[in-house]
């Protein structure tokens, strides 16, 4: 039987980032898919901390690959901004079938999912995530909006190992993943 980790009391402590989509002075726009990289830099360009200027292909291999799953694209950019400043490779899906087709596809060390998504939702996905030979043991994290006390009973029994309600403190996020993840 798996132990749930879970967060400290929600609300406390909310930190938010500002994103394009949510500072005062941007202009408004419809939601946004932002290209996925591993690092801060442009596509093509490199720095002395990339595996490709230092010939270290190792520190790939070393980094903890995260996969990042929100219906939100601004959630899901600021848990991936959060996780990629920690030292994390993220990947990040729009959605449940998108991010069990990356599942599929990649190896991930860990997954940090919303619940409450249309279509297929985070419970759905943490069964069929655990249901693949790959994923039996792979540490799932539930970050929801979810409050109610059966939540955190059905994220469990859903399969996932940690729970966080939403708003929540980038720190409470980084320990569950650094603890569940060894």
């Amino acid at each position: 039987m798996r132990a749930v980790v879970s967060g400290p009391t929600p609300g406390v402590n909310k930190m938010t980032f500002p994103t394009e989509t949510n500072r005062s002075d941007a202009p408004r726009r419809g939601p946004r898919q932002t290209p996925r990289r591993t690092s801060g830099h442009a596509v093509g360009e490199a720095d002395d901390s990339t595996p490709a200027a230092r010939g270290d292909s190792e520190l790939k291999k070393c980094k903890t690959r995260a996969l990042v799953v929100d219906d939100s694209p601004d959630v899901t950019e600021m848990l991936a901004m959060m996780m990629r400043f920690a030292g994390y490779e993220v990947a990040t899906a729009l959605s449940a079938p998108e991010a069990f087709d990356a599942a599929r596809r990649e190896r991930f060390d860990v997954v940090v999912s919303d619940i409450g998504m249309p279509g297929m939702n985070g419970y759905q996905l943490a069964e069929a995530l655990r249901a693949l030979p790959e994923y039996a043991h792979v540490p799932l994290v539930a970050v929801t909006g979810f409050t109610m006390f059966d939540d955190r009973e059905r994220a469990h029994a859903s399969g996932f190992d940690g729970f966080l309600t939403k708003p929540i403190r980038p720190s409470d996020l980084l320990d569950i993943v650094k603890r569940l993840c060894g």
